[in-house]
């Protein structure tokens, strides 16, 4: 096996030029497949984040203002949301899982010297895993279902706003003034808001009772389940906006009576996008492989066809068709190995070299409260498509030197040996 390799190596070495040429054409295949689906994943992985940060699967409402006349109703009501919706959206949206109301005010928040004017949002329990807050285990804990029946004055505190009123001590069991009202800190939110300042976060039954006495409110979030199509989708947005319509009577046309929002659709959308870039990708990738395929086979018909004489010599003095195979067949596999590896490497390399500037880009920026939407992110590729591309590319190598090859040894030895 020792002399079989020495042979090959020695032979690669006579034709560099012929060698280099194949092995470029192995390299550059797998590197621009790995390049491509790392370009694929990271936009993807980005978007996919910015999703991430909510329920995938929530619907907002927001009341507006109709600009429809509806059974002898004028244009321009303003419309507002009870209890009574929450209760339509539980009992007749089969589709609707966690449900939660939302208040907005603005008020000033005190502790001893410290103040700052800051949005209050009243909600209910559900509104933690709506909008996908975090809680470290010493950061306390969230609104519950006892807040809302007792009407508690608590407060769950966006981090930031903890920092500045606390400075170096614990928020949690301590009193703020909301207003005039004393209310106590049970909990720390530690996610920061994508969009806007921070936030505080109080019963929702609280809110009504102190800032909203005519418990009228404006928006409306709950999740759904099994939408998992476009078509679907469609048909779930028209549905509410008959529900709501014949509730609040307006048209249910009527798009600026009711403002929805439906992330579940978005998602599918994107994900359809996605589907195509993914195809796109992979169509591209194929072709570059199929292009280094052509050119091992090129490069190996020529290879074959200059040892024709060869050949032909060594079944003359007694050679097996099989070992001469085996030669050319190694020779094969051992350049798209080879390049087909540094390929890979180099592809990969890239990739991380890319991924870890963008990490350091994104450790490094000044933190704000303007918005930080992610658009490229961890632009890697799992292993096993690389390895798997790889593989493709030696067992077409292995074709492409065992068809000429099968061909060259069928030929007499005599006329082998007139080649030239």
């Amino acid at each position: 096996m020792m002399d079989l390799l020495q042979e090959i190596f020695t032979t690669l070495k006579k034709n560099k030029l012929r060698t280099t040429l194949t092995g470029l054409s192995v390299s550059w295949g797998i590197f621009i497949l790995i390049v491509l689906l790392g370009a694929g994943n990271g936009l993807k992985n980005g978007v996919m984040e910015n999703f991430s940060s909510r329920a995938i699967n929530r619907i907002n409402l927001w009341s507006g203002t109709t600009s429809m006349p509806y059974k002898g109703l004028k244009t321009e009501r303003y419309l507002q949301f009870t209890n009574s919706e929450l209760d339509l959206i539980r009992e007749e949206v089969e589709e609707s899982r966690l449900i939660t109301a939302r208040t907005n005010t603005t008020q000033n928040i005190f502790y001893g010297e410290e103040y700052g004017s800051y949005q209050i949002r009243g909600v209910m329990p559900n509104y933690f895993n709506i909008e996908k807050l975090e809680m470290k285990q010493n950061e306390g804990r969230f609104i519950n279902q006892l807040d809302m029946n007792s009407r508690n004055k608590v407060i769950v505190l966006d981090k930031k706003i903890a920092e500045l009123l606390f400075k170096n001590e614990s928020p949690l069991g301590k009193n703020v003034k909301v207003g005039q009202l004393m209310f106590k800190v049970v909990g720390i939110n530690s996610k920061r808001e994508e969009w806007g300042g921070s936030n505080a976060y109080i019963p929702f039954t609280t809110s009504q009772l102190i800032f909203n006495p005519g418990k009228k409110f404006n928006q409306i979030t709950f999740t759904v389940d099994n939408l998992t199509t476009e078509a679907e989708n469609d048909r779930f947005n028209e549905s509410i906006r008959e529900i709501m319509g014949r509730r609040l009577n307006f048209d249910p046309k009527d798009t600026q009576a009711i403002w929805l929002n439906n992330n579940q659709a978005d998602y599918v959308e994107t994900m359809k996008i996605f589907g195509g870039i993914t195809m796109l990708v992979t169509i591209i990738g194929i072709l570059t492989l199929i292009a280094g395929i052509v050119g091992v086979s090129n490069i190996m018909l020529v290879s074959v066809k200059e040892r024709t004489r060869e050949i032909g010599i060594r079944k003359a003095i007694g050679a097996p068709p099989s070992s001469i195979l085996k030669t050319i067949i190694l020779e094969s596999i051992i350049i798209t190995t080879i390049f087909g590896y540094l390929g890979l490497v180099m592809g990969i390399g890239l990739t991380e070299i890319v991924n870890f500037v963008m990490e350091q880009a994104a450790n490094g920026q000044v933190v704000s409260e303007e918005p930080q939407m992610s658009v490229f992110k961890n632009p890697t590729v799992e292993m096993g498509y690389a390895f798997f591309a790889t593989l493709i590319l030696i067992i077409s190598g292995v074709l492409a030197g065992y068809l000429p090859a099968r061909n060259a040894v069928k030929v007499q030895p005599i006329e082998a040996m007139r080649q030239e």
